[in-house]
């Protein structure tokens, strides 16, 4: 088994209600919980005055009135920072970039995004129950339309590109770029340099790992982020969903123990023979919400093709348009009979 970090899942926000965390920093937390948003996502207001929005969130005219209404009098909002093109970041920005004509700051653009979903080719139907499918369902059923299209924002594009180091600056408040992708090839987290708080965005979370989707996140890029911060003299993250990290180095070394432990854990089941990611899954990861198997297909795809690029798997069977690997290959260990 690989051991999870010590995950913090003990966060109830009141939604649309504003949090003041620190002298620079407010939260309002949009009402779009699920199993990858956990509670929702938290959009972060740096600054008095002239102030700074991280990640605006979902396009809920209710939400973005609850952003607004965080203003004290006199104040406006002159930045909106983009940590990664995810919707569930992103797609209120068009309507508060309308409201508050403030420039919008990103690494830039989401990367490739295949024609097909990788993930359509695997399928965990036959684990539900009919109560649990019956429960997913209604649950859909009720999620307002605007909530049903989380993923890649193909869209986006920053009116200014920042890079790793850069700095963006406002009155009374410092924040430095840290590019780190990953998650997405465009992911960047925020430092507010006054206050040594770093804003993960989806790179580290308090109450689950991240996913890794190729072709778009990579795990050689995410492991090489994590080892980046643990450069850092951060003090505390706040990620964009979930509590804060108050001990983010033991933290984040954690994450790297466990992306390491999944990756033996791969090993291991390959050792028996070759097998597909549809088979690995259910064993790996019977602890997790199976709504969530799909994500953690991903995640394995994204060790496979690391160990693939290492040389110490083939795959076999389904390639894409390109002649790549597929989330529906087979895989096998190369010289299985020696020590992993």
């Amino acid at each position: 088994m690989s051991s999870a970090p010590a995950f913090n899942r003990d966060f109830e926000p009141t939604y649309g209600e504003v949090v003041e965390l620190s002298p620079l920093i407010r939260r309002v937390v949009a009402k779009n919980p699920n199993p990858f948003t956990f509670t929702g996502t938290g959009v972060y207001l740096i600054g008095r005055g002239d102030v700074a929005v991280i990640d605006p969130g979902p396009t809920v005219d209710e939400h973005l009135d609850a952003i607004e209404a965080a203003l004290g009098e006199g104040e406006r909002i002159t930045h909106i920072l983009i940590t990664h093109t995810h919707t569930d970041h992103t797609a209120g920005v068009p309507k508060l970039v309308a409201r508050t004509g403030a420039p919008t700051y990103g690494f830039g653009p989401h990367g490739p995004v295949p024609k097909r979903n990788p993930l359509d080719a695997v399928s965990f139907d036959e684990y539900f129950t009919a109560e649990e499918k019956a429960d997913f369902e209604k649950q859909w059923a009720d999620t307002p339309d605007e909530l049903k299209t989380e993923g890649p924002d193909t869209d986006f594009v920053p009116d200014v590109a920042v890079s790793d180091g850069d700095v963006i600056e406002g009155p009374g408040w410092t924040v430095e770029v840290v590019h780190t992708p990953g998650h997405t090839s465009n992911h960047i987290c925020f430092a507010l340099r006054e206050e040594k708080t770093l804003f993960t965005g989806d790179h580290v979370m308090g109450w689950a790992t991240s996913v890794i989707s190729p072709p778009d996140g990579d795990l050689f890029d995410y492991m090489h982020s994590l080892a980046k911060l643990l450069e850092r003299d951060d003090v505390r993250y706040w990620p964009t969903h979930g509590p804060a990290i108050e001990d983010p180095h033991t933290y984040v070394q954690a994450f790297i123990d466990h992306r390491n432990g999944r990756e033996a854990q791969i090993v291991t089941a390959l050792e028996s023979g070759p097998t597909t990611i549809k088979d690995i899954v259910p064993g790996m990861y019977a602890e997790v919400d199976k709504r969530l198997w799909r994500a953690a297909a991903a995640s394995v795809y994204s060790h496979l093709l690391a160990l693939l690029k290492a040389g110490r798997v083939t795959a076999s069977g389904t390639v894409d348009e390109d002649g790549e690997p597929m989330v529906s290959s087979t895989w096998t260990l190369v010289d299985a009979g020696a020590p992993a």
